[in-house]
């Protein structure tokens, strides 16, 4: 009972708040009445960036959607556990039904640090990003500009993960202990 009464304060909390940003973003937002996002959850539209959440998408404590001039989109039964951070200044789109884990970042721009002016100039490198439908994603996973996650995929806790990943694949990244003793410093 308690769960469920939660679970309707989010839903209402979450449409109260997508109302309020759609009189400042009348044309760049676009949600569903029935929408679950914890209220600790950061959603931030700038420059004209365009956010399109599918039906029934379900983000927990701490999460943060940043749109900067890109165009987010998210499709429908999308789940987001706690932690997870997308930030978008080109193209993010997330197919209907994936699962990302605790903490998982996705970015589609890189700092470009060659820049005239160096970090400091703001300019970036950009590629879109793409999930599949039906993807899951571990926890503390990195997603890079360019990557395009097929269908049906998992990607393995703690990857970093770029370039293009085929429909139906597991993504495990070893990586091997190194150990320095302190008498070796």
């Amino acid at each position: 009972m308690r769960r469920t009464l939660g679970n309707i304060i989010s839903i209402l909390f979450t449409f109260v708040k997508f109302c309020f940003l759609k009189l400042f973003h009348w044309n760049t937002l676009y949600f569903h009445c029935i929408e679950r996002l914890s209220p600790n959850v950061v959603v931030i539209l700038e420059k004209k960036g365009k956010l399109r959440l599918g039906n029934k998408v379900r983000m927990h404590s701490g999460s943060r959607l940043s749109v900067t001039g890109g165009e987010l989109t998210i499709g429908d039964n999308c789940r987001f556990n706690n932690g997870c951070r997308i930030t978008c200044r080109d193209k993010i789109e997330i197919e209907n039904g994936v699962e990302f884990g605790p903490n998982v970042l996705v970015y589609d721009h890189d700092h470009d640090f060659r820049a005239e002016g160096g970090l400091k100039a703001g300019e970036y490198k950009k590629s879109p990003v793409h999930i599949g439908e039906n993807s899951w994603v571990g926890a503390n996973t990195v997603i890079l500009r360019g990557t395009q996650i097929g269908k049906n995929c998992v990607i393995g806790a703690g990857c970093v993960v770029t370039g293009d990943i085929p429909d139906n694949t597991v993504l495990v990244q070893k990586r091997e202990n190194t150990y320095i003793s302190i008498a070796q410093r």
